[in-house]
């Protein structure tokens, strides 16, 4: 026993030699930083985000956008938020947005049905609203109001025991048939591991064991060995197997979320392997996603088709993630990348707040018509600016590591 111990440390001590070889940069090598938004276009980007978002997906999305631009205390990537207060009034920030979101959702939940919402056949887009209704339930003021705790697990209860899977264990992103979207990496494991992490116990490390081996699986079916990028959908009918910079921007972010909640959780030292792992295959995307970067700063609506045309939503949310890995490993090697990449964004977004030059999010292939908007880039525009304004924080020394 003592010798199986010796060999399971020395392990995880070769593997978090490698993370931190690769990763930790020396903190004296500070980069500069690009400059960010002001107040008021975020205010317009976030007025037009909860005007226009109206699916599973987007309002999910909406919601952890809202937590990190407002409340960043009880989000995953605060040791705060691990378990959050049961008073959001003594939270700095906001939390009446995100809030709001939760109890519309409670309240227009069809009570025939285990999902938190119609998900339009899909099986991970509902679980993307998770975490915003464990919140509500944490922080309610009426304790004898089990609503939200009963739509929470019905939902997770829908995922990990009715929703198809791959024989491996992959849980479909479909409901009518066995397939797997990048998509869902952003969705369900982040609301997974979340509920693992306030349920504690034996319950909360095998949720967080779930949500790691479905960011797992889902790596080991969509990642492309030649490029390190993801494709976008396989298995079954309708597969789709471009590197689609969006589907690539969702698997980083929900990983990240994924890691962070590990990290944040009661039992981080038991997941310190899968911590490592999900560092090493966030950056591995980041990495082989930057390398197509364009001139300007964006990357493609296909990453690595030159014939697609430039797409600002997966531009927006890949920078994000790359500024939030780095508050977490020291590494700044891609923050150029990623301050290119805000300088793109940041002049992409118009006088009404309105992000220009996304890719249709219904269609994937073809761009936004005049006139018409991504609610989900107006998230990641959120998401971007949080994560470059911690970033901030970071480097000031203000935020601790």
């Amino acid at each position: 026993m003592q010798l199986c111990l010796k060999l399971h440390l020395v392990s995880l001590t070769l593997r978090f030699g490698l993370v931190l070889g690769i990763f930790i940069a020396p903190r004296k090598d500070v980069p500069v930083i690009a400059v960010g938004f002001n107040y008021d276009t975020i205010a317009k980007v976030e007025a037009n985000l909860l005007q226009i978002a109206t699916h599973s997906w987007e309002l999910g999305t909406a919601a952890q956008a809202l937590t990190e631009l407002h409340t960043p205390s009880i989000s995953v990537f605060e040791q705060t938020g691990f378990p959050p207060p049961s008073n959001l009034t003594t939270v700095e920030g906001n939390a009446t947005a995100l809030l709001n979101i939760a109890y519309h959702t409670r309240d227009q939940k069809n009570v025939n049905t285990l999902t938190l919402i119609d998900g339009d056949g899909a099986v991970g887009d509902p679980a993307s609203l998770g975490v915003s209704i464990l919140l509500a339930n944490w922080t309610r003021s009426n304790l004898s109001d089990l609503s939200f705790a009963q739509d929470a697990r019905q939902q997770l209860t829908y995922l990990t025991d009715i929703a198809p899977r791959t024989d491996d264990g992959a849980i479909s992103h479909r409901n009518d048939q066995v397939q797997l979207w990048a998509d869902f990496v952003y969705m369900a494991p982040p609301f997974i591991a979340y509920y693992g992490a306030l349920e504690g116990g034996s319950t909360e490390a095998k949720l967080l064991q779930e949500a790691y081996d479905q960011c797992r699986l889902y790596r080991n079916y969509l990642r492309d060995p030649t490029t390190g990028l993801w494709n976008h959908i396989v298995l079954g009918n309708g597969t789709d197997f471009r590197l689609w910079g969006t589907g690539n921007a969702w698997a980083a972010a929900g990983m990240l979320r994924v890691l962070e909640t590990l990290r944040h959780s009661d039992q981080s030292f038991s997941f310190a392997a899968q911590q490592a792992d999900l560092v090493l295959w966030i950056h591995e995307i980041l990495v082989a996603s930057w390398q197509y970067q364009q001139a300007n700063g964006t990357l493609l609506n296909v990453i690595n088709d030159p014939t697609t045309f430039p797409d600002s939503s997966s531009t927006a949310l890949l920078a994000a993630v790359t500024y939030r890995l780095a508050t977490r490993t020291g590494n700044y090697t891609l923050i150029p990348n990623a301050n290119s990449a805000l300088t793109v964004i940041r002049n992409s977004v118009d006088e009404n707040g309105w992000l220009l030059n996304t890719v249709d999010p219904e269609t994937f292939n073809t761009p936004s018509l005049p006139g018409q908007f991504s609610p989900e880039g107006q998230a990641f525009v959120l998401l971007l600016h949080a994560a470059w304004r911690d970033f901030n924080e970071y480097l000031s020394g203000t935020l601790p590591a």
